[in-house]
């Protein structure tokens, strides 16, 4: 075989290497990227009664409704030092809170009652909708801080807890 024709026969397949890999790499390159999965922030947990809650069995959320800049982030550093899992932050925009609500469908909850005995005596529960995952904080302008609370809680019925994922 002669020289020249060697060498169109190896342009020829170079070019259609050439081709494939451009193919391959348009294809690849305009594929949809894979969907990013979120986890959620909590799950619920059935707690039978005379079991114990711990902090770390309990998701919290703090939401701000007074003016104080960056409380929210910070009750909700104090609560996540005390053992609590973080929830959501944010500010929340409905309703005048003096120093510190927990807002509950489910007063007497023992994750509820839990995080209560961190907030100190100013806490008040008010039966509504929270806001967040797990328990609602919602913090005013006058609350001075979070305390040494209880360090577990016996549920006196059968409760579901919003707990961290495992």
């Amino acid at each position: 075989m002669a020289q020249g024709a060697r060498s169109a026969i190896t342009l020829a397949i170079l070019g259609v290497l050439l081709v494939t890999a451009a193919a391959w790499g348009w294809n690849a390159a305009t594929e949809p990227l894979p969907a990013k999965v979120d986890t959620p922030i909590c799950t619920t947990q059935r707690i039978a009664a005379g079991q114990k809650v711990f902090p770390q069995d309990v998701t919290v959320s703090v939401y701000n409704a007074g003016t104080r800049e960056g409380l929210a982030g910070r009750v909700m550093k104090d609560l996540r030092d005390d053992g609590f899992a973080e929830g959501n932050v944010g500010d929340a925009s409905s309703g005048k809170v003096g120093a510190v609500e927990i807002w509950t469908t489910e007063p007497d909850n023992p994750a509820v009652l839990l995080v209560a005995s961190h907030l100190g005596r100013q806490v008040d529960i008010q039966r509504r909708d929270g806001l967040g995952a797990g328990v609602t904080v919602v913090v005013g302008d006058d609350f001075a801080k979070v305390v040494k609370g209880k360090r577990s809680m016996v549920a006196a019925d059968d409760a579901d807890v919003c707990s961290p994922p495992l």
